[in-house]
């Protein structure tokens, strides 16, 4: 006789194991789609939906760079990331009322500026500063790691737009990156989660890799139980899986079908 499903601090669990949503396996994604050209205004944008999770990127692209960089032929790339008040269940205050952002805020537009630097060539770019802003406009768990894949696409249209008005030399997007979260919830390695499952993971991590396979971001953390050497190798493994599956959605979304010239 089958188990009738019983539902856990927000988890649904049948006969012991997790019930994800949508019925997905553990090493599936979400249902995921990325629109370019979601803001007509900027030089480059997309809406990317993953699951619940929505996030609009836009890059815009000025002249001048910091002072730190003046004179030096290079360019710059820096993230600004904001949730909208209702993008979760109950209104989370803007921001810019209380006077400060939050650390959490701060942390992840530096993971984005970090995540898209490290596959351009600022040479190529010249002394310009692109500046990706992310707004979640819907929150489910993977809004930073949706900024960071969505914000991918915004940038290399907006690179192409300047390359079709003559203004780049050569194509400044040297690889492709994607982002995913990995997790270990109720014993169970699982890919890409939602809320309620980072809620109650044991071991969450964010993983970013480039389409050449290398990493650029892992931030892994344990809540209550330390995780092994070998713990952290199959969850970077899982992601991988994942984001070879964001990086084909990414070359559907920019039109390529290999390597990053447009």
């Amino acid at each position: 006789m089958q188990t009738i499903p019983k539902q856990v601090s927000g988890l649904l669990y049948q006969g012991g194991k997790l019930l994800r949503s949508g019925g997905r396996a553990a090493t599936e994604l979400r249902p995921l789609e990325i629109i370019p050209h979601f803001i007509s205004s900027a030089e480059g944008s997309s809406l990317i939906r993953i699951g619940e999770t929505r996030v609009i990127s836009t890059a815009s692209i000025e002249d001048g760079v910091p002072p730190f960089l003046k004179g030096s032929g290079k360019g710059w790339i820096t993230g600004e990331y904001g949730m909208i008040p209702r993008a979760t269940e109950t209104r989370t205050p803007r921001e810019v009322t209380r006077g400060r952002q939050s650390g959490r805020t701060m942390e992840i537009q530096r993971l984005i500026g970090r995540c898209l630097r490290a596959v351009v060539d600022l040479e190529a770019l010249g002394e310009r500063t692109v500046w990706i802003d992310c707004d979640v406009i819907r929150a489910d768990g993977g809004t930073r790691t949706a900024s960071v894949t969505g914000s991918l696409v915004a940038m290399g249209l907006a690179f192409r737009k300047l390359q079709e008005t003559k203004t780049l030399g050569r194509f400044p997007l040297k690889d492709l990156v994607a982002a995913v979260s990995v997790g270990l919830v109720g014993g169970e390695m699982l890919l890409d989660l939602d809320y309620a499952e980072d809620s109650h993971a044991s071991i969450d991590l964010n993983v970013a890799l480039t389409e050449s396979g290398a990493l650029v971001e892992v931030q892994a953390t344990a809540e209550g139980t330390p995780y092994s050497l070998d713990d952290l190798t199959k969850l970077i493994e899982t992601a991988r899986g994942g984001i070879l599956r964001l990086l084909e959605a990414q070359h559907a979304a920019l039109a390529i079908e290999s390597g990053v010239a447009p």
